[in-house]
């Protein structure tokens, strides 16, 4: 038709069906500007990213100690925002992490919330969470769960200041449009409910290990339907047992793509601690190189021990301890210890639970070859 101007009857076509708040789902043509898969994907995609904990977060948590007080904020965290993601709070696709810092002898009221999470002592040998009615002391390296809808407080007991590492569910709880916090904690008393600023006790401090810390031996005379029963009812996980079983595998040949690698489970069922997240301990013997893997699952790692470097997507990430490094799903990854005496040792958090739940879950690595394999 004369005077046809396809171009600008595209644009217009365009304009008009976003004004009616829908997409165009097709082809204009073959560039990979107008790829009809990558139209009805979001552009925004976690990537590769570390946060230093010596020449930034720490810096900044000694800040933030000095500025923001218990009177105005029942929170001091710093939440690590991946730059692919921002200004959404994510460091993975699903998981956020973030590092709190509590002065000597402070304790914050208690909570509750939709996500699960769990909290890893980095300083401080009496940082303080108390879970439904048991009040947890931890210190270096020890996890403590705070399940989904259970009532929590956190601070700490000790005279030093004190640092933890926090990893959540929470964009993954958000996307399902299924967040909530509460912070009206009350008890009955005498008939009535009464606002309280801390739980009373309920359990004794050592019920998670006197009751679930002999592996493969469960007590039966004792309820484990703990807060909603829908996570591990073992509230603590003591590093120096975890350490232990590394040392032991020392010598063991481990896994080519993942060392020496031990999971939290819940004492229960031998599933993960979490039905949304689970976490690792990963050992790098003296010199030890894994082959490169890569999986579905967004994995954040925290070295607990030791210094070296990954080599993410070709990109290499040196670390030590306390940074934080984050590895979308679908990256390939492989880690080095850098120290030809000493083992590095990582604390890892992953989504892998989730997608297995939905058939998403896959792993692939490479052999000695160069070949690809699938894994999982």
């Amino acid at each position: 038709m004369e005077g046809h101007n396809l171009q600008a009857e595209l644009d217009q076509l365009h304009a008009d069906v976003y004004r009616n708040n829908m997409a165009p789902y097709w082809v204009v043509d073959r560039s990979i500007k107008h790829d009809e898969d990558r139209q009805v994907m979001d552009p925004r995609k976690a990537v590769p990213f570390i946060w230093k904990y010596k020449s930034q977060i720490e810096p900044l948590l000694y800040r933030s100690a000095e500025l923001i007080t218990t009177e105005t904020s029942e929170r001091r965290s710093l939440v690590l925002v991946n730059p692919g993601l921002a200004p959404k709070r994510a460091t993975a696709t699903t998981l956020y992490v973030a590092y709190r810092l509590n002065d000597p002898r402070e304790i914050m009221p208690p909570h509750r919330h939709s996500p699960n999470a769990i909290r890893l002592g980095l300083t401080g040998a009496l940082n303080f969470t108390g879970v439904e009615g048991e009040n947890i002391t931890f210190g270096p390296g020890d996890m403590v769960l705070t399940p989904h809808d259970t009532w929590h407080n956190h601070g700490n007991s000790g005279d030093d200041l004190a640092i933890n590492l926090s990893v959540l569910d929470l964009p993954l709880v958000e996307t399902l449009n299924s967040m909530y916090f509460e912070h009206d904690y009350t008890e009955e008393e005498e008939g009535k409910r009464v606002r309280r600023a801390m739980q009373s006790e309920r359990f004794a401090p050592d019920y998670s290990q006197r009751v679930y810390g002999h592996g493969g031996l469960l007590p039966r005379f004792v309820s484990h339907d703990r807060g909603t029963g829908a996570a591990s009812p073992m509230y603590v996980y003591r590093y120096d047992m975890m350490r232990e079983l590394l040392e032991k595998f020392r010598d063991h040949d481990g896994d080519p793509h993942e060392a020496i690698m031990i999971e939290y489970v819940d004492p229960t069922t031998g599933g993960s601690i979490y039905k949304t997240m689970t976490f690792f301990m990963q050992m790098l013997r003296a010199g030890e190189k894994t082959l490169p893997l890569k999986q579905s699952a967004s994995l954040v790692c925290s070295p607990f021990e030791g210094k070296g470097h990954s080599i993410v997507n070709g990109q290499r990430i040196e670390w030590e301890q306390f940074d934080t490094l984050v590895v979308p799903g679908g990256s390939w990854c492989e880690h080095v210890n850098e120290s030809s005496s000493s083992p590095a040792i990582l604390f890892v958090a992953s989504d892998e639970p989730t997608l297995k739940a939905l058939s998403f879950y896959q792993k692939h690595g490479r052999n000695k070859n160069g070949d690809i394999v699938r894994l999982a």
